[in-house]
C-alpha cells in the first residue's frame, strides 16, 4: 500500500509501533482519502464503525469482528466490491451451522456464503478457497497453504495484505487469491518446520 491509515481507539499504540501509519480517531467519514477498507480485526463490538465503512463506495474487506457485526442486508446492497475472509468457525456462525459441517463441505460452504452475501468469500484453512460474488463461478484453490499458519494474528496479516491489493486496484477475487498465495508462501519460508508467528509471516 502507498500509505496505511488506521482509524480506531488504539492510535497511540499503532504510532508507537509503526510511526509511518496515518492515524485518525474521528471515524471513517473523517479519515480522508481511502482506496479500500479493512474492517474487523480489533473492532470489538463497534457495530457503528462497521456500518459506516459498509456505507462507503470503495472496496471493503470484512474479517474477524467485522464479519460478526456486519448487517447482512448492508453487505448485499453494497454497490462497491466486498471481500469476506472467514475461517471455518466464523463461516459456520454466518451460515448458522456447526463448524464441523463447514469443514466437511468447504466447497459448498464458500459458495453458499458468496451467494448469500453477494460478496467474494475467502474461506481460510490449510487449503484456502476463494469464491467470487454470487458463488456460481469457479472456486479458486490456493496451493501454498500450510497448517503452520494456524496461529493468532496470521489471519490479520492476510487481511492487511488483501486490503492493500484492493487499494491497488485488484478485483476482490484476484486480491483474495494473490494474498492467499503470498501469505502461504511467506509462512512456508518463515516456518522452518514449526508454527510461525504473525509478525514472521508479515516480514517473510
Amino acid at each position: 500500500a502507498g500509505a496505511v491509515r488506521y482509524v480506531g481507539p488504539a492510535g497511540d499504540a499503532v504510532i508507537a509501533r509503526f510511526p509511518e501509519t496515518l492515524v485518525s480517531d474521528g471515524g471513517p467519514k473523517k479519515a480522508g482519502r481511502v482506496q479500500a477498507w479493512v474492517v474487523g480485526p480489533g473492532a470489538g463490538d463497534d457495530a457503528a464503525t462497521v456500518a459506516e465503512v459498509l456505507a462507503t463506495d470503495v472496496p471493503v474487506l470484512l474479517d474477524a469482528d467485522g464479519l460478526r457485526l456486519a448487517d447482512p442486508a448492508a453487505v448485499r446492497e453494497r454497490t462497491a466490491p466486498t471481500l469476506m475472509t472467514p475461517h471455518a468457525g466464523e463461516a459456520a456462525a454466518l451460515l448458522g451451522v456447526a463448524r464441523e459441517e463447514v469443514e466437511e463441505a468447504r466447497l459448498a460452504s464458500v459458495r453458499e456464503l458468496a451467494a448469500r452475501y453477494a460478496a467474494t468469500v475467502l474461506l481460510k484453512g490449510s487449503t484456502t478457497l476463494v469464491a467470487d460474488a454470487g458463488g456460481a463461478g469457479p472456486v479458486r484453490v490456493n496451493p501454498t497453504g500450510t497448517g503452520w499458519l494456524a496461529t493468532a494474528g496470521s489471519g490479520d496479516v492476510l487481511s492487511g495484505l488483501a486490503g492493500s491489493l484492493l487499494a491497488a486496484g485488484l478485483t476482490t477475487v484476484d486480491a483474495a487469491s494473490v494474498a492467499a498465495y503470498l501469505h502461504g508462501l511467506s509462512a512456508r519460508f518463515a516456518a522452518n518446520g514449526a508454527p510461525v508467528g504473525a509478525q514472521d509471516v508479515a516480514e517473510g
